[in-house]
């Protein structure tokens, strides 16, 4: 009986290591998620902080152009139904 005890005994000392080694390493996890989650929103504000001007920029832009077009389309359709070709240029 006393090698079954004794084996026990062991057992337990090693559950009791194992527990602490998990701890630690979930501790650890922990920080990393942490700090990954940190930097990524930090490098997420900081993109979207230089990309949004650029962008509002753009969107003026392609409004000014489909502005553009749409005066060009209106002035073809009101040419073609005055009855006279427009001036080839």
């Amino acid at each position: 009986m006393t090698g079954l005890e004794q084996q026990i005994r062991k057992l337990q000392a090693q559950l009791s290591i194992l527990r602490s080694q998990t701890t630690k390493a979930r501790g650890q996890a922990r920080r990393r998620a942490k700090r990954l989650e940190r930097r990524t929103r930090v490098t997420v504000a900081r993109t979207i902080r230089t990309v949004e001007p650029k962008v509002r920029s753009a969107v003026a832009e392609a409004r000014l152009i489909a502005r553009g077009v749409q005066a060009g389309v209106r002035a073809g359709t009101a040419a073609y139904r005055a009855g006279r070709r427009p001036p080839k240029t």
